[in-house]
């Protein structure tokens, strides 16, 4: 698992991204498992995750951020990335950013994918 830690912080609230390769529902599993071992990870408020299976398609995760793993697989195509999980995750700050959040979600993505 690649974690390139804390990408941004918007009133109180942090972001991270994380990532793999993957080739199936298995294996999105035991990444999360792997991330949340991490105790700061497995706090988090929301761990949002997407991953284009070449096999059998799109599959997402919003944790409670709904709508950010959308945005995690439509970045995934536009890229052509298949069989590659992408973790967000974002320790809520106790202020609501309202859209911000998915600019952030962009931002963590944009991050990982340039890490590539």
């Amino acid at each position: 698992m690649k974690m390139l830690g804390h990408i941004l912080t918007d009133k109180g609230s942090k972001y991270a991204v994380s990532g793999c390769p993957v080739t199936d529902r298995a294996g999105v599993d035991a990444a999360l498992k792997l991330l949340k071992r991490d105790k700061a990870y497995a706090k988090a408020t929301h761990n949002t995750w997407a991953v284009q299976l070449s096999a059998t398609g799109a599959l997402k995760g919003d944790d409670g951020e709904s709508g950010a793993g959308m945005i995690i697989v439509r970045m995934l195509e536009r890229e052509g990335l298949s069989d590659h999980l992408i973790v967000v995750t974002r320790w809520y700050g106790g202020k609501h950013l309202g859209g911000d959040r998915f600019r952030h979600v962009q931002t963590c993505v944009r991050a990982y994918l340039d890490a590539l």
